[in-house]
């Protein structure tokens, strides 16, 4: 029993010694970053726009709102729950292409707290809801 109690001990020991760490390295990394991705679909400008606003429907749990367009060619997404631990915005540029349209996602992101900060950074990547959010468009735009 003894030996059980002292792994444990040693288990939730390194477990806070990791997250102590990640929060120390989080606070030395910025707040705010940008990540940009950039996709060539063969589907025209309206019709990606009209994808790309539905599906932005579909996920949005009501912390996002549409704060600027221009169809087809661009809108704006900002986080506007406040009580957030990430804030920022989205832009959607859609530029016509021979083969179809270039979709170009630009997350402007702060992230508030630092382990949430080194854990974006370090674990999930700044582009993976940009990667998630491009993959759904294409399995829509078949």
């Amino acid at each position: 029993m003894k030996t059980f109690l002292i792994w444990i001990g040693a288990v939730v020991g390194a477990l806070l010694a990791v997250i102590l760490i990640a929060t120390g390295i989080g606070t030395m990394l910025p707040v705010k970053h940008v990540a940009s991705r950039t996709e060539a679909f063969t589907v025209s400008q309206q019709r990606l726009w009209d994808l790309a606003i539905a599906q932005f429907h579909k996920t949005n749990n009501g912390n996002y709102a549409i704060i600027e367009q221009s169809p087809p060619h661009r809108f704006v997404t900002a986080i506007v729950k406040k009580d957030l631990p990430f804030g920022g915005t989205w832009t959607y540029d859609f530029v016509p292409s021979p083969a179809g349209t270039s979709l170009t996602i630009t997350e402007r992101g702060e992230v508030y707290n630092p382990f949430f900060r080194f854990v974006s950074r370090y674990v999930m990547g700044h582009t993976q809801s940009i990667d998630e959010f491009m993959a759904a468009l294409r399995a829509s735009e078949k």
